[in-house]
């Protein structure tokens, strides 16, 4: 039962580090699949062919692929980060500045005693348009 005794300390390490490579390995398989299904410029026979070459042939199947298409790879990871911060961004605009929160109501009141304050409104439209965004 003397198992650490068993396995000296550079089994182990080489060990994890096979371990670490294999997930690496997987990483880099997965990251290669979604950028052929994500590339628009290949048509489908190219991305069958591509992913075909990846499954069955996985070692030299990436090693060409980074090879042929690493370049492009980085830039569709940047165009679709970007793609998706926007639709956040937007989402976010569209969500924040519409309905009728309270946020709104201040920020329109606001806007309302600069008016009034320019003196482009008089005392009795500016409780007339008071009581409207309040109410």
């Amino acid at each position: 039962m003397n198992l650490a005794y068993d396995y000296p300390l550079l089994g182990a390490f080489w060990t994890v580090m096979w371990v670490f490579l294999w997930i690496l390995w997987f990483a880099l398989l997965f990251r290669i699949i979604g950028d052929i299904f994500r590339d628009d410029t290949l048509g489908g026979w190219g991305k069958t062919g591509w992913l075909i070459f990846v499954v069955f042939l996985p070692f030299l199947g990436v090693f060409v692929y980074v090879l042929a298409r690493g370049k492009g790879m980085g830039d569709r990871a940047i165009r679709h980060a970007q793609a998706r911060q926007q639709a956040f961004d937007d989402y976010v605009r569209e969500t924040a500045g519409s309905g009728t929160g309270p946020g709104n109501e201040a920020d329109q009141l606001a806007k309302l005693s600069e008016v009034r304050a320019r003196g482009d409104l008089t005392d009795a439209e500016y409780q007339r348009a008071k009581e409207k965004i309040l109410h």
